[in-house]
């Protein structure tokens, strides 16, 4: 059962008829404006779904534990939607399921395919992996005329996401995305950024993002080939593709060519 915090909070912005959101005050290169919270609940329900606690953060998670939490459920394991795993579950006794049994409390991971009725709303919970391999979508069929798709970190709600190598890899990425163009055009309630009004749109841009930026890397390899230097490497790669990146994505850019390096290598091609 919920406790319930005494302190004020503002409210939280409502989304759509069925989600609204508490944006985590931890910004920055990766996570942009900060982690979004989803607070999912039907119409008229006291009690809530929390997405993604976000950071451990004292006002923040006391903010969602206000909400009457029922269920808790985590998108994926990095750090930005699940260090508040623990003190959440402590403010609420609510259970907390994910993919991965290290990230549940009092509860069983989470299955794909699997349908979770809680606080007058439905959720199907599918798997999405590439970003990482445990990461998860939860579909809201109820929510709008095509309902809302929380996408975690595999759709952004600006820019493309990290393909996080070598756990995350982009053969799944392009499964994922196959999966989620054949779902209904829903509403896109991604873990950072806006809303996006067409999950159907974004997919395609994905996909065509993602193709280009292989068709880069395999020009790159020729050029680098050509020069002399022998079997181009992670580094050199990047330096060619991300050569005008910013230096504090600069990592992630490595990381992601090590997930595409993987993935011609899986075609023979490196």
């Amino acid at each position: 059962m919920s406790m319930q915090p005494h302190t004020e909070f503002v409210p939280a912005l409502q989304l759509s008829s069925r989600a609204a959101v508490r944006l985590a005050p931890n910004p920055g290169p990766m996570s942009l404006e900060g982690t979004n919270s989803y607070i999912l609940r039907g119409a008229g329900n006291e009690h809530a779904v929390i997405v993604d606690p976000g950071p451990d953060h004292a006002g923040h998670l006391a903010a969602l534990a206000a909400e009457s939490v029922e269920l808790i459920l985590i998108t994926h394991r990095h750090h930005d939607h699940t260090e508040g795993i623990d003190t959440l579950h402590r403010l609420t006794g609510a259970p907390v399921r994910a993919f991965l049994p290290e990230h549940c409390r009092a509860a069983d991971p989470l299955a794909d395919g699997e349908w979770i009725e809680a606080a007058g709303t439905r959720i199907q919970v599918l798997a999405t992996p590439g970003h990482t391999s445990d990461s998860l979508s939860f579909f809201l069929p109820e929510d709008g005329a095509n309902g809302s798709m929380l996408t975690g970190d595999t759709i952004l709600g600006r820019g493309t996401t990290i393909l996080d190598a070598p756990d995350g890899t982009l053969g799944d990425y392009l499964g994922t995305l196959d999966r989620l163009a054949k779902a209904p055009d829903a509403l896109v309630l991604p873990a950072h950024g806006p809303v996006l009004v067409s999950l159907h749109k974004v997919v395609a841009e994905y996909r065509a993002h993602r193709l280009a930026r292989l068709e880069q890397i395999r020009a790159a390899l020729a050029g680098l080939r050509a020069s002399g230097v022998g079997e181009p490497g992670i580094v050199q790669v990047a330096d060619v593709v991300y050569a005008d990146v910013d230096p504090s994505v600069r990592r992630a850019a490595e990381i992601s060519v090590a997930a595409q390096l993987r993935y011609l290598g899986d075609l023979g091609e490196y």
